[in-house]
């Protein structure tokens, strides 16, 4: 019976001492995974998770701040496993969004090329100066824009290549169909 009684005391204190302390390697191991999230991206392709990550080692300073090494020790833990998700979901969004934006330059340039080759053609039909000159200044900004949205992937930030080229599509159709009516008019005048 006193076996069972010193071992049952040994186990409280060692559970005891076991909460005594701070839960140094597992912070540790959290602003790890943190640093590396960040390091992948998270911060910027998947922020609610990494925001989360980033709170719970604050709570988990904090708790240790409280003594309260058992409440740090949650947190530290629950940091580390947002982390890792932050850097998971910051790898794949950051790939999907590359892959839009790829996939988006190549769409645009192919409209270019058709958008050039029609104020091309429509300055050979005689089309009034203005006209032609007003669809060159819209390719001009246009290209700025696509320009802008190449330096950013060059840059690997896919996320400002997007807003560049949010409607882009969109206004090189509007120059391509400004020139064509006006094209078709200046020839059936001719004949």
């Amino acid at each position: 019976m006193r076996l069972r009684l010193s071992q049952a005391w040994l186990l409280a204190a060692l559970l005891l001492s076991a909460c005594a302390t701070p839960p140094n390697k597992e912070m540790d191991r959290a602003q790890g995974a943190i640093d590396a999230a960040r390091a992948a991206g998270a911060d910027r392709y998947a922020p609610d998770e990494y925001n989360a990550a980033v709170t719970s080692l604050d709570l988990a300073n904090h708790a240790v701040g409280q003594r309260d090494y058992r409440l740090a020790l949650n947190h530290a833990l629950e940091s580390h496993t947002h982390a890792e998700n932050a850097a998971r979901l910051g790898a794949e969004n950051r790939a999907r969004i590359r892959g839009e934006v790829e996939r988006e330059m190549a769409l645009i340039a192919a409209l270019l090329a058709e958008a050039n080759a029609s104020v091309t053609g429509a300055e050979a039909s005689r089309i009034p100066r203005r006209v032609i000159a007003d669809a060159r200044r819209r390719l001009a900004e246009v290209n700025d824009d696509v320009q802008k949205a190449g330096e950013a992937m060059k840059a690997d930030d896919y996320l400002a290549a997007q807003p560049s080229l949010q409607g882009v599509r969109e206004r090189i159709q509007g120059i391509i169909d400004s020139v064509q009516p006006a094209a078709a008019q200046s020839s059936r005048r001719r004949r």
